[in-house]
């Protein structure tokens, strides 16, 4: 089973989403399917928390996923 868990958070997103990823398991976050050459393109908040999380992040486009990126350590 998993267990999703959804909060409301004011404020702006990449920093909100980084923060979160410090107490979270795996964050899932949407990438905007543009088509095209642009389509292969994150959006700046994807590319923001899949660089900064704490925690494994899931990038989902359009029915697709992509791997977890597990954070290196420094």
């Amino acid at each position: 089973d998993v267990t999703v868990r959804s909060r409301v958070v004011r404020g702006r997103t990449r920093p909100a989403l980084i923060e979160a990823s410090g107490s979270a398991q795996l964050i899932v976050v949407g990438a905007r399917g543009r088509g095209g050459f642009a389509g292969l393109l994150l959006g700046s908040v994807s590319q923001a928390v899949l660089r900064h999380a704490q925690c494994p992040v899931t990038v989902v486009r359009d029915g697709t996923f992509y791997e977890p990126r597990t954070p290196r350590l420094a």
